[in-house]
């Protein structure tokens, strides 16, 4: 059984990685030759958008799946209409809205999801409108292509608009409301091809920059993960999706306030290929071959820290005890992720101590709450 995925990018090599042991084939289309998917398995190079290439991986492959929500969802659902044998997974509905954070804004409030007040900003005088109807602090977003931070500046004042303005403002934009919140979590489940769900335990997460830094799981109470989960739910149904799915909260005052999904494997769930029965890699596989689900129940309690920039000394990092290491065969440079790694401890109190022994050593930069 070969699994064709459109991109090849980290997530799309922990897929392949995953799904090995399962006895699974991969194909992967990257325009980069430089692709860590290529150190593990076959990769056909050339643009997303070309429908050769993605009828020939369809003809290759049982199913098609994604490792990245910026990829062009219409070459997608053309290519979904056609008479290709492989089928898209996850729905390509559910990309073109997560490609779209005014879309994204509206399926939220559609389903109940508490999200942050926001307008459409597509000009100068409508930019005023929103900062006169939303009020300040905001911040200012490109509607499509960001992520890790990019396509986004913090507004303080109508100068910090202005400026922003001058510096995004050649693409539609989206204003939202600062929201001061008390911590950042994220819920990520799957559903499958039979409509079977399951649910991992919540993420804490820590940003700096807009960069993921650092994920702890469980965290937080059980009312967060009730919630997180029944928004889940609604999104999971609302697509009848298949696959992995994300959203990311702010939590403030102990209420969910939805940011933003990812319909995809994530950043957040890399704690899972060592703190969970099954990963969240392993469950998208299982997920969109229509097999049954693995449990998601934690063997104990996670630290996972990216690895960005460049990647410390091996030695330095293998020598802290019960470290997981992963790397990601990408070449340095600022900002980038080259790695992840993760600890899992039998109590919260432990693994806090020493995550932040790891980050003392890794990412110093970085406060553990």
């Amino acid at each position: 059984m070969t699994v064709g995925v459109v991109g090849g990018g980290q997530l799309g090599r922990m897929l392949a990685l995953a799904g090995y042991p399962l006895g699974l084939d991969f194909l992967f289309l990257d325009p980069s030759r430089e692709a860590p998917a290529g150190r593990v398995a076959p990769v056909v190079h050339g643009e997303f958008t070309d429908p050769q290439l993605l009828r020939w991986l369809s003809r290759e492959c049982e199913v098609l799946t994604f490792d990245w929500e910026n990829l062009p969802a219409g070459a997608l659902r053309k290519h979904a209409r056609g008479a290709a044998r492989a089928r898209i997974c996850p729905p390509v509905a559910a990309l073109a809205v997560a490609q779209d954070r005014v879309a994204e804004k509206r399926l939220f409030e559609r389903l109940g999801i508490p999200t942050t007040r926001w307008r459409a900003v597509g000009s100068r005088p409508a930019l005023a409108r929103a900062l006169r109807d939303i009020g300040l602090p905001g911040v200012l977003k490109t509607r499509r292509m960001g992520y890790d931070g990019k396509g986004q500046a913090r507004i303080r004042s109508v100068e910090d608009a202005q400026n922003a303005w001058d510096a995004l403002g050649k693409v539609p934009l989206l204003y939202e409301e600062w929201v001061p919140y008390d911590c950042e979590v994220s819920v990520i489940g799957a559903r499958s091809t039979r409509g079977e769900t399951v649910v991992y335990p919540l993420n804490g997460n820590v940003h700096v920059d807009g960069i993921l830094r650092l994920t702890r799981a469980p965290f937080g109470r059980a009312a967060w993960q009730r919630l997180a989960t029944r928004y889940l739910t609604r999104c999971l149904e609302h697509f009848r999706y298949t696959g992995v799915l994300t959203i990311e909260f702010f939590v403030r005052n102990g209420h969910l306030i939805a940011n933003e999904m990812a319909p995809r494997v994530h950043n957040s769930g890399h704690w899972t290929l060592e703190g969970c029965v099954t990963s969240q890699f392993e469950n998208h596989l299982r997920a969109i071959l229509g097999l049954p689900l693995g449990s998601t129940r934690p063997v104990g309690h996670s630290a996972m820290i990216n690895l960005i920039g460049e990647l410390p000394a091996r030695e330095r990092l293998l020598a802290f005890a019960g470290l997981h290491l992963h790397t990601y065969g990408k070449q340095p440079r600022p900002g980038r992720k080259l790695g992840h790694c993760t600890i899992v401890e039998p109590s919260p109190a432990r693994r806090d101590r020493r995550a932040r022994s790891l980050l003392a050593l890794v990412a110093p930069q970085v406060r553990l709450p």
